[in-house]
């Protein structure tokens, strides 16, 4: 996404920000702040902001606003929860604003819609799956890991693109074509990505992901 400062009109910078201002504070509110206690996790929790920041700033596109660049809101969001995922992608946001790669005034609305979105997306698919699917190991790893992570990318695609096109920043006709439908070989990647590193931590860091319970998804299967 990675939007500059001068695409959209000005009524929709500010309204982000006050959306963002109201997110933001909600999450510094209600965050898990003693998991960070742990030196172990703030460290794991740091570390994935500085990695998504080098990811997000490798990014692919031809026009303004049109960049394409993995997500990893799904990882940080099993592994931290929501509030502190939806932080720690903000200050990712943050990062790739400061070096130039979206613009300042648009920080909020790269916020809401990389950040927002992909918790949200992630958060919700993650109660679903838990909801409707049998508590197993592979379950988890398999349709959290690799399938949420998939929609998760899908989903930011799909609104960002909806956005765009109600802002009036392009045509839905030349989103639909040369924009969106790259999101779906995004999501092959992100997928595969996430599915990975979730793997790697529940084997050997269990401890780092918030979402995952040896006596929930291990004990008796």
């Amino acid at each position: 996404m990675n939007l500059p400062d001068t695409l959209l009109g000005e009524e929709w910078y500010w309204a982000a920000w006050a959306v963002w201002l109201l997110f933001f504070a909600r999450s510094l509110l209600k965050a898990p702040w003693g998991r960070l206690k742990d030196g172990e996790l703030l460290n794991v929790w740091l570390g994935m902001i500085v990695l998504l920041t080098l990811v997000w700033s490798m990014k692919a596109g031809v026009k303004p606003g049109l960049a394409l660049h993995l997500l990893g809101a799904t990882v940080f969001t099993l592994s931290f929860g929501p509030h502190l995922a939806f932080i720690g992608l903000s200050l990712v946001t943050l990062g790739i604003t400061l070096n130039g790669a979206a613009g300042g005034f648009a920080y909020a609305l790269n916020a809401l819609l990389l950040a927002g979105v992909g918790v949200v997306l992630s958060q919700r698919l993650y109660h679903l799956f838990s909801l409707w699917l049998p508590k197993h190991f592979f379950v988890y790893i398999f349709i959290n890991g690799f399938f949420g992570a998939a929609l998760t990318t899908i989903g930011v695609g799909v609104v960002s693109t909806c956005f765009l096109v109600m802002a009036g920043a392009y045509e839905w006709e030349y989103l639909s074509s040369e924009y969106l439908p790259y999101f779906l070989l995004l999501a092959f990647s992100e997928a595969w990505l996430s599915g990975m590193v979730m793997t790697l931590f529940i084997v050997y860091r269990p401890n780092w992901v918030l979402t995952f319970d040896d006596s929930r998804y291990l004990t008796g299967k």
